[in-house]
């Protein structure tokens, strides 16, 4: 899928529902906080909706296996469904189809902004990060579970290598694309 270049102004529907995925280290919670600012939406960091079972297993190293997701995305879907706000922006990995499918299951109409990255890219940030449960030795694990995005699915796509500007330019203006697909 191309990335999404901020053209124009675009209608906005009742309630906007976007989910900011990627794996760990590409941006979720701070482009997620960003693009919900910049379009009046509140914002969500899907992280704190884990039972303190999966936080505790990530923490030690030890990777989420779908059995643990499944409660979790099924809240993440009932979030974006039962935003009594105009919408709502959830950072959430969502790394595979059928997390995403869950996910739809609950809130049918919700995009995708899927923060794509180099391993590099995404290896640097995480080394430089402190004070998060998801240790870097989790990134291989995380990029073999990633699936790309459908041709059927409602997404944006945007290169985490560009800057802060251009990455919110882009996803707003993607976002809004979406909308109007």
């Amino acid at each position: 899928m191309p990335v999404h270049k901020p053209v124009g102004s675009f209608p906005t529907p009742a309630i906007i529902r976007v989910v900011v995925m990627g794996v760990s280290g590409s941006g979720k919670s701070t482009i997620g906080a960003l693009v919900a600012d910049a379009m009046d939406l509140p914002f969500l960091d899907g992280d704190s909706l884990h039972p303190m079972a999966n936080i505790e297993k990530m923490a030690a190293g030890t990777p989420l296996n779908d059995e643990d997701r499944w409660p979790w995305l099924e809240i993440v879907g009932n979030e974006l469904a039962d935003t009594a706000a105009k919408g709502l922006v959830i950072a959430c990995s969502a790394l595979k189809r059928s997390y995403r499918d869950v996910i739809r299951s609950k809130a049918p109409d919700t995009i995708f902004l899927h923060l794509d990255g180099s391993l590099e890219v995404l290896s640097s940030r995480l080394e430089g990060r402190s004070g998060h449960f998801m240790p870097p030795a989790l990134l291989a694990s995380q990029l073999s579970a990633l699936e790309p995005l459908g041709e059927d699915e409602r997404a944006v796509i945007i290169d985490i290598s560009a800057g802060i500007t251009s990455m919110l330019a882009e996803a707003v203006a993607g976002i809004h694309e979406a909308i109007a697909r």
